[in-house]
C-alpha cells in the first residue's frame, strides 16, 4: 500500500465467488479480499469497489481499479482518504 496527496493505492489479491465479502488478510505486500460476486462480466470488480467504498465510508466514485481488471491481483485507488486511515480500516476489517 502506498499513499499520495490525493489518497492511497491498495494492492489486492481478490478471491471471487466467495460465500461473503470480507477482508481475509492484511499483508505487507497485498490485502486479500474475498468477494461474493462471480468473476464474470466485471461483476466481481463492481462488487469490490462497492465493498471498499462501504467499508471505508466513501462514495463509490472514490474507489477505482487502476490495474488488473481481468486478473486476481489488482491495484485499487482510494481517493479522499490518507494511506494511514485506509490501512487502519482495512486492518480492523481483517480481524
Amino acid at each position: 500500500m502506498t499513499g499520495g496527496p490525493d489518497g492511497a493505492l491498495v494492492f489486492c489479491r481478490v478471491v471471487a465467488s466467495a460465500s461473503k465479502n470480507a477482508v481475509a488478510e492484511f499483508g505487507d505486500a497485498a490485502v486479500k479480499v474475498r468477494i461474493a460476486a462471480p468473476p464474470v462480466d466485471g461483476k466481481a470488480n463492481a462488487e469490490l469497489t462497492k465493498y471498499f467504498a462501504k467499508l471505508l465510508g466513501l462514495p463509490k466514485s472514490s474507489v477505482q481499479i487502476l490495474r488488473g481488471e481481468a486478473a486476481k491481483n489488482k491495484k485499487v485507488a482510494v481517493l479522499g482518504m490518507s494511506r494511514e486511515e485506509v490501512e487502519a480500516r482495512l486492518k480492523k476489517a481483517a480481524k
